[in-house]
Formats: structure tokens, C-alpha cells, sequence
């Protein structure tokens, strides 16, 4: 019987082969052994918990796959963790059931028998990379250092890396980018890519098995650890205090980390403050909502890779109403598709409209003071403050020179409202800004196309619609 079950083993690896990269076979799948092959049930024999969960969460679909192409659709699949001397039957709909079973012990969940370094799934997504990651200088930044702690993992001073922004902007992708790079470089470099929450999980694991030594001796040999979304360990003081113990470990022995979060450090509420400090040890980068160019390149680059054309004017509406995330953009771009595809309907500027409003919360539909001065204060690269304020530089006081002349033109709004919205100045003021730029519109040709592209924005924008 054991025979049996080693040649559907064998049969079953040879399809698992195919489907992931030599490193994820050799430490995943060469570990396991058959034990036995009974009424269309396989047994196989895991090292422990650990590996068996690893498994379960990261190739069980791989698994089912094979089974079913090997034995057929009926098939169900035992582990036997010899750590925790038990038996866990994992059929194709996932039941289970426990059994008994004395085994030897293998401590280390991640270190197995004739390999003496460990070698683990650094748990990367291929397709976050830097050739398709947009620049701007929203994100030039922490992508420099990024590139830069690629080249030189743990020898910059860039160590640990902590990059932080809003959602959408980016995190999760430049994180993946900088391991996918690193790899590239140092292909033997041992890089572990884990969610805060994965991290919390396993620390979870490791406590209830009493395989905390276990489970620090696995994250100790790790050359690059990058955890996504630190601030989540915040009000978690066994994870804490974990996590404080590798973190100096590793940047003792010159190891590289890598940390983003959704909030700077000094912002990160229910977080030890030693861990804050040394948090601030390295480079902490920001990221910051993309600008015009930015969003347009964005979306560009994901018109590229769909292998799709729109039209001027609905790349550039999408890219003047949704400013501040990409995950936002590019999900305009898919739902404007399958509108286009579902509902046979030509990708123009009144679809378009439509299923941007979907994205977009609280729509004013009047163009107003407020929308003005941030639109302004936009393409000039200004605080709507600064615009306001009593700044008597020339590039200041040319913004709110022209703030005024398009909010006299698109509102009903008096002289007297006007100036009291820029800082409390009076009608007179209001008026002479307004003479001002009429008179730089007829002799400037350069500032005449400023004005231009300030009221296709403002036209542009869901207030106009």
C-alpha cells in the first residue's frame, strides 16, 4: 500500500513541478513523504503544524489540482504533522478529523532534514515590480531608496525603510518591488514578505505549540524581512515585544527591513515607544497623493498593459476628478470596460461621467468657492492657506488673482463674499484682479494658456457636470 501511495505521490509532484518555481518545490514538497494510499484517501507525513498550515494557505488549490488529475474527483488528502502528533484529514471540501500518531519531533517549523539553511517562499508578487511602478514625485522617494536598498540590502543608511501613505498609494506595490529587485541582484538572499496580521497569526501559532524559539530562530535567518501594514501590531504587546526582539536581532546583523504603514511613525498610536524609535532609525518616506501627470502616466501604463485606447478627453476627465488614489483610477478603467463590454456602449465622455460619480462621494454639482481655490491651488503646486493668505509673491499672488477672476465668472457670488473668501479683502480688490488677468490674457500668450487649461479643468470636473 505504501507503494501505491508513493507512485500517486510521485505522480501528484510531478504536476506541482510544472506549476511553481524550483525553490517553492524543493522547500514546500520534497519535505513530504507518502505514508500511505487507502480506499482513494492519500496520507502524507508533514514535519509539523507550521509546515501544514503553510500548505493549507499558500497551495492547498495546487494540491487539489493534482489529486483530481491523479486519483479523481472523490479524492481526499491526510496530513500527518509529526510535531504535534496528530493526523488531519483534508478531503477536497476540506473536512477533518484528528488522529493520533507518535512520531519523531523536528523543531524548527521552517528547517528541515539535510538542509541546513532554510530556504522559504519569500511570499512575493511578481507582478509589483518597479518596471511597471508609475515615478512622480509623489512616490520618487521612497522609491529611490527602495532601488537603493536593493542593491545594497542592510548595507545603507536606509534601515529600516519605512514607508508610509494613505491607502492606494502604492505601499503594497513598491514593498513587493523592492524583494522582486533584491532577488534579482541576490538570488540566494533570504527575503520574507508578511502581512502584519500573517505575523500576528504565526506568533498566535507559535505560543499555543510552544514554538516561540522555533518561530525567532526562522525569522532570525531572515537577510530581508518586509512586513506590510506594521501599524496593526499597535495595542498588540506579545506581538510587540516579538517583534521588538527580531527587529534587533536582525539590524544587529546587518539585515535589512523593510516596513510600510498607513501613518508616520510618530502617528502610530498603541505602538511601544522603543519600537517607534527605532522606527526612525533608517529613512522614513512618504507617499503622497499623485499629481495630474502622475495619474495621467498611471493610467497610461495600465491602458498599455490591458491593450486598450481612450479617448483624450476621458483620460483626462478621469485623471482632473480622481486625485487622491490609484487603486481608485485603475478601477475606474475596468468598470469602464465591462460597462462598455456588458452593455455594448462606446467608452465616451457621458459613460465616463456616469460611472466616475460611482467612485466619487458627496458630488457637488455647482462650481464653487472652495472647489475654485483647490483646483488653483492645485496647478500651482500652493496650500489653498498660502492662496489666502497676505503673501505678496508674485507666483502667489498670480494664483489668487486668478482664484478670483474664475469665481466672479462661474458663481453668482458678490465682490463683497469673494474677497472675504480670499483672506478678507474688499470688492476693490477683487475687481482689480479680475482687470489683471483680462489684460495678461490679451498680451500674454503663455498666461493665456494657463487660463485655458484652468477652465477645461474646472469644465472637466464632476462640479461642472
Amino acid at each position: 500500500m505504501v507503494n501505491d501511495g508513493r507512485t500517486i505521490w510521485n505522480n501528484c509532484l510531478d504536476i506541482i513541478r510544472g506549476e511553481i518555481n524550483a525553490q517553492a518545490f524543493k522547500t514546500w514538497f520534497e519535505p513530504i513523504e507518502p505514508v500511505r494510499f487507502d480506499q482513494k484517501t492519500l496520507t502524507i507525513q508533514v514535519p509539523n503544524n507550521f509546515f501544514y498550515e503553510w500548505i493549507e494557505e499558500h497551495y492547498v488549490h495546487l494540491m487539489k489540482k493534482a489529486l483530481i488529475e491523479v486519483i479523481g474527483s472523490s479524492a481526499s488528502l491526510n496530513y500527518r504533522v509529526l510535531k504535534d502528533q496528530q493526523e488531519v484529514s483534508n478531503t477536497i471540501q476540506l473536512n477533518k478529523k484528528i488522529e493520533k500518531d507518535e512520531s519523531p519531533d523536528f523543531r524548527n517549523p521552517f528547517v528541515f532534514p539535510g538542509i541546513k539553511k532554510i530556504k522559504a517562499d519569500p511570499n512575493l508578487n511578481p507582478q509589483y515590480n518597479f518596471d511597471n511602478f508609475v515615478a512622480g514625485e509623489c512616490n520618487r522617494l521612497a522609491r529611490n531608496a527602495g532601488l537603493a536598498v536593493a542593491k545594497k540590502p542592510g548595507g545603507t543608511a536606509f534601515n529600516p525603510l519605512v514607508i508610509y501613505g494613505n491607502v492606494g498609494l502604492g505601499k503594497t506595490h513598491i514593498a513587493h518591488a523592492i524583494g522582486n529587485k533584491t532577488l534579482e541582484y541576490f538570488p540566494d538572499k533570504q527575503i520574507l514578505y508578511v502581512s502584519s496580521e500573517k505575523f500576528t497569526n504565526q506568533i498566535i501559532h507559535a505560543i499555543k505549540s510552544n514554538e516561540i524559539q522555533d518561530f525567532l530562530n526562522f525569522y532570525h535567518q531572515i537577510d530581508i524581512l518586509i512586513v506590510d501594514d506594521i501599524q496593526f501590531l499597535a495595542n498588540k504587546a506579545k506581538t510587540q515585544e516579538i517583534f521588538f526582539h527580531i527587529f534587533n536581532q536582525l539590524h544587529q546583523d546587518g539585515k535589512q527591513l523593510i516596513l510600510t504603514s498607513d501613518r508616520a511613525p510618530k502617528d502610530m498610536q498603541g505602538m511601544e515607544e522603543r519600537l517607534i524609535s527605532r522606527f526612525k532609525w533608517g529613512l522614513t518616506a512618504d507617499l503622497l497623493a499623485p499629481d495630474f501627470e502622475t495619474r495621467k502616466a498611471i493610467l497610461d501604463n495600465k491602458m498599455n498593459k490591458e491593450g486598450i485606447e481612450l479617448p483624450p478627453d476621458v483620460l483626462e476627465f478621469i485623471c482632473y476628478n480622481i486625485k487622491s488614489n490609484i487603486r481608485e483610477l485603475e478601477g475606474i478603467l475596468v468598470s469602464l470596460i465591462a460597462q462598455s463590454s456588458l452593455n455594448e456602449r462606446k467608452i465616451d465622455l457621458m459613460l465616463t461621467k456616469e460611472v466616475v460619480q460611482k467612485f466619487v462621494a458627496q458630488i457637488s454639482k455647482e462650481i464653487t468657492i472652495d472647489s475654485i481655490q483647490d483646483l488653483v491651488a492645485e496647478h500651482f503646486n500652493l496650500d489653498v492657506d498660502v492662496i489666502q493668505s497676505k503673501s505678496r509673491k508674485r507666483n502667489i499672488v498670480t494664483a489668487r488673482q486668478l482664484a478670483m477672476f474664475f469665481v466672479k465668472k462661474h458663481t453668482n457670488h458678490s465682490l463683497k463674499k469673494i474677497g472675504k473668501a480670499f483672506g478678507g479683502r474688499d470688492h476693490s480688490t477683487v475687481i482689480y484682479s479680475c482687470r489683471t488677468v483680462n489684460d495678461l490674457i490679451d498680451s500674454d500668450k503663455s498666461f493665456q494658456l494657463i487660463v485655458e487649461e484652468l477652465e477645461k479643468k474646472l469644465t472637466m470636473s464632476l462640479h461642472a457636470i
